[in-house]
């Protein structure tokens, strides 16, 4: 299932599944919006998006009404989240997911949002994706890459290869099709045991994350391996690993994934075209992708928007 593209004067609908925002972060926000706003997009911020009725973040029911809203009106054509947190994954059990199938609409988002694009595209086939999100990607230094990837997923629906934003590198050679799954390594394990979770069968898995350690990573690979994950897959990107990457780390999250699946013949490359704190692409999860690690290509398939 898949969504309708943007087009200039279109309403797209703003939400906090996870952290609020906070009046410390209003000019973030402000700034964001003045983004999308700059692509002829008219923002329409959900009722709970500053909402901290627990003291950190919006009820899970809130949450859900904004969410559930923003499908159900006939004028929001695209979904895009505030920012990502640490606790979306509360609001799944109260998502309207037929309300989701009867409305497609683009679903964007980052960080925490991993559980929620996993999860609406498990639950009801929707594509929807990972991409910069308002305060974070849009509300602080954003780059003409930035401004090119939005503008090409989402106003021209292309397909194609993903234009790098830096260096790539082959660290399992090898070339795959399959659905796109992930996002960040810590959100995604949120899912496991639930309903929500993945089929991870002829996937190709994509990983970031914020701040994690070698150990971190090992200790959630094993996990994912564990849960079959590894097994079903056909391939693995890797992208930027702020912490590690910053600190220089001298093992890293795709020696680690390298590591923990030896003897699985897939291949795995590593990127920097997505993340937090660095530039981003938009990837389409569900969507149908080539990954040629030899060539460090990445290709989507099919259309994700119409």
């Amino acid at each position: 299932m898949i969504a309708r593209r943007l087009s200039r004067d279109d309403v797209v609908g703003i939400v906090s599944p996870s952290f609020a925002v906070t009046k410390d972060y209003e000019g973030q926000l402000e700034a964001g919006l003045k983004v999308l706003k700059s692509f002829g997009l008219h923002p329409r911020l959900g009722k709970y998006v500053r909402s901290a009725t627990l003291g950190f973040a919006a009820t899970p029911e809130e949450k859900a009404r904004d969410i559930n809203g923003m499908f159900a009106d006939s004028e929001v054509k695209a979904i895009i989240c505030s920012q990502g947190g640490d606790s979306a994954n509360a609001c799944l059990d109260y998502i309207d997911w037929e309300g989701v199938c009867a409305n497609p609409k683009i679903f964007l988002g980052i960080s925490d949002i991993t559980v929620l694009l996993n999860a609406i595209t498990r639950r009801t086939g929707l594509i929807t994706f990972h991409g910069n999100d308002v305060m974070w990607g849009f509300g602080r230094e954003t780059t003409p890459y930035d401004l090119e990837e939005f503008r090409s997923c989402f106003f021209d629906a292309g397909t194609g290869p993903v234009k790098p934003a830096g260096e790539r590198k082959t660290i399992r050679k090898g070339r795959a099709e399959g659905i796109l799954l992930g996002g960040n390594l810590r959100c995604l394990m949120k899912l496991a045991g639930t309903p929500y979770f993945p089929d991870f069968t002829n996937s190709i898995l994509f990983f970031e994350s914020l701040d994690i350690t070698a150990e971190g990573c090992h200790a959630l690979f094993h996990q994912l391996k564990q849960a079959g994950g590894f097994h079903r897959a056909r391939g693995a990107i890797v992208g930027y690993v702020e912490g590690m990457q910053k600190r220089n780390d001298p093992v890293r999250m795709e020696d680690v994934l390298l590591q923990v699946t030896s003897g699985l013949d897939f291949p795995i490359l590593k990127t920097n075209d997505f993340g937090h704190n660095c530039p981003n692409t938009v990837l389409p999860v569900g969507g149908k992708i080539l990954l040629d690690a030899d060539n460090h290509v990445i290709e989507i398939k099919e259309p994700c928007l119409k």
